[in-house]
């Protein structure tokens, strides 16, 4: 399931697609089931009014030409029509991507080696066994020929992902169905958790749909919500899309998408779950280009807002924690307006899961006023981190804020387009795709091709997800990073950039409200120079210090810096979160005497600074922002040598400094 995580991060950094097609090639049963198992008859009124392959031609090339790249394949099942292989064929051989939803019940050993271009293939399973499948699909022999489908694609070398479809009469074996899932393919995903019903509005087909929705409970189990993806994307788009509509209930969501949908008869509109013949464009009658630029977006004023929505949807407290939407409130009761009280109950446990989620999932620090959130997928307890994470509290989200995500277990990579490798030296192995960077946690071991961490972050290392690949460490506690990587730095160097701050190899106090650092390299004195301090001054750390410009209207290039206490100690243990002004940088010298000389060559003083910096993965950006700080630096504040012995005689000569 780690893989799902990983390619959410990608995408959430990608810039959105030109234009994604879902174009169903089937004929559904009901006019709404993904999963079809009905043979429609050869003579059938649907089978006759089926797209022909020329149709689906002229569509996808249409399409192309005003910039869709992508396509996801869908039915009922596709695999349904005899010249699926032809269809299949143009799509993937015209266009960089595709995905494609299956029973896998049809896959031939042609079909098979067809299915090996590279693109999303996603076969349900419906039962662990063939009692429970066949039940399910009420195809006796479906879940013999589904494996038979499986062993196809495993013998032609298709990668594939298993779609778990999880139902009442299926969910007492829903651990098996993983396992065999597992046997299978690497990669497993959970269906929807919850079944929507059909348009067709058959009461005794929507009644057995009921019958089969799983408690609420069990669904939010399925799918659980992911609050630090939802907060961000809700951060980034402004809220809901029904947020800013104007009295319009698909406004927002109309305006914002980059997709288009398409029936198995030609009908396009912008969502699948649109059923209502108004609102979709007959694109036999008419070009793909007239129903893109111009219909689809004439639908964003088709459907106003009702009293009635605005009664119980629009003004409901359990908003943000719902699923709804106004497509399946049409397909249970008719009206886009209309509320489902299945969902309600749903989105009071999803209310739940997120209230614990908070409570012993997440935390929050702050270091050099930047908030870290830090959410596991195992609980967060007392003793997972260090005590010396106790100095560095915050007490929620602030302005400025990073996220970090663990889970344990680690991304099958095998096969994966990763982009451009821009650094490889044990422990760490990097590579930039677009705008996400993705972080290898390699062995030092020549031929040992095996990783003990991956990375992904956004591009600029805000928001991350940490595979990790055992959760023994973690359940153990007392660890020494919020990250698991060998020091924090490794982020926050990077992070630091964007914000006027560095990291630097020093000991910093607070002595009568001045900011005092002590630069050095280890075995310069740093922790002697805090033993001697003890008591006399606040001691914000001994090894390792951040400083950061304080920023202030119209003041360009800086004038004004503090340090800022960190959790990276040397041998004194004692750290702060507390930040004091910056008034004096003293290079440590040891000596038999205690002295200081005022240092007044700028090039000597950066030249000393820069080889303190501590760097995480240099880029370009990264050095040219370091450089230009370290030189304001040198520009602004005092800069000292400072010869010392260990008579303590020394803070006397500070003070006076």
């Amino acid at each position: 399931m780690a893989q799902e995580y990983l390619q959410e991060l990608e995408l959430t950094n990608l810039p959105r697609l030109p234009l994604e097609g879902i174009i169903d090639l089937a004929y559904r049963c009901n006019n709404n089931c993904r999963h079809c198992w009905l043979r429609i008859p050869p003579d059938a009124v649907e089978k006759r009014d089926e797209l022909t392959f020329e149709e689906i031609k002229r569509i996808v090339d249409e399409a192309k030409k005003l910039g869709c790249r992508r396509w996801s394949i869908s039915g009922g099942e596709p695999m349904l029509r005899p010249d699926f292989a032809d269809i299949f064929g143009y799509i993937t051989a015209n266009f960089a991507s595709y995905s494609i939803n299956t029973n896998g019940t049809l896959i031939t050993p042609k079909i098979a080696r067809l299915m090996k271009k590279k693109g999303t293939k996603m076969v349900a399973l419906y039962g662990a066994t063939k009692d429970v499948h066949d039940h399910i699909t009420r195809n006796p022999g479906s879940f013999e020929a589904a494996m038979r489908g499986f062993r196809y694609l495993k013998e032609a070398g298709a990668g594939f992902t298993v779609q778990l479809i999880p139902m009442k009469d299926n969910y007492h074996q829903f651990q098996d169905m993983v396992k065999l899932s597992e046997s299978l393919s690497k990669h497993y995903r959970v269906g929807a958790a919850w079944l929507y019903l059909s348009a067709c509005a058959d009461k005794k087909r929507n009644t057995q749909i009921i019958r089969q929705r799983l408690a609420p409970k069990e669904v939010v189990e399925l799918d659980k919500p992911d609050l630090s993806y939802e907060e961000w994307n809700k951060q980034e788009n402004n809220g809901c899309h029904q947020a800013a509509n104007n009295g319009y209930l698909f406004s927002s969501c109309i305006n914002n998408r980059r997709d288009f949908h398409i029936d198995p008869y030609g009908e396009m509109t912008f969502c699948c779950f649109i059923k209502d013949p108004a609102m979709r464009y007959n694109l036999r009658k008419g070009s793909f280009q007239d129903g893109w630029d111009n219909f689809i977006p004439s639908l964003a004023v088709k459907v106003r807002i009702t009293e009635e929505y605005k009664k119980n949807c629009g003004s409901c407290d359990l908003r943000a924690d719902c699923r709804l939407c106004p497509v399946y409130a049409y397909l249970e009761h008719g009206r886009f307006a209309a509320k489902i009280n299945y969902l309600c109950e749903v989105a009071k446990e999803n209310k739940k899961f997120k209230e614990n989620w908070r409570k012993k999932h997440r935390r929050y620090f702050k270091i050099a006023d930047i908030t870290i959130q830090v959410e596991s997928d195992l609980p967060i307890k007392e003793n997972t981190f260090h005590p010396k994470f106790k100095h560095f509290p915050a007490a929620g989200p602030s302005c400025d804020m990073i996220s970090i995500r663990h889970h344990f277990s680690l991304p099958d990579l095998v096969g994966k387009e990763l982009g451009e490798e821009v650094y490889r030296k044990a422990p760490w192995a990097i590579y930039k795709k677009d705008n996400s960077w993705i972080y290898q946690g390699i062995s030092p071991t020549p031929g040992d091709k095996s990783l003990h961490r991956v990375a992904v972050f956004n591009s600029d290392h805000t928001r991350g997800r940490i595979y990790n690949d055992r959760e023994e460490i973690f359940i153990k506690g007392n660890l020494h990073s919020l990250t698991f990587f060998p020091s924090d730095q490794i982020l926050l160097a990077r992070i630091l950039a964007d914000r006027q701050g560095c990291y630097l190899h020093s000991c910093g106090v607070n002595l009568d409200g001045q900011g005092l650092l002590f630069a050095g390299h280890s075995e310069a004195g740093k922790s002697t120079m805090a033993t001697m301090l003890k008591g006399k001054a606040e001691i914000l750390c001994d090894d390792r210090m951040i400083i950061r410009g304080t920023l202030t209207a119209n003041r360009t290039p800086l004038t004004e810096f503090r340090i800022h206490g960190t959790w990276s100690h040397g041998d004194v243990p004692e750290v702060s979160g507390n930040s004091a002004p910056l008034r004096a940088i003293l290079f440590l010298k040891k000596s038999k005497e205690n002295r200081v000389t005022l240092l007044k060559d700028k090039r000597e003083i950066t030249k000393q600074l820069l080889s303190c910096v501590i760097r995480p993965f240099v880029t370009t950006d990264w050095w040219e922002k370091t450089l230009s700080l370290i030189e304001n630096i040198s520009d602004v504040v005092p800069c000292y040598e400072l010869y010392f012995d260990k008579s303590g005689e020394v803070v006397e000569l500070l003070k006076r400094l």
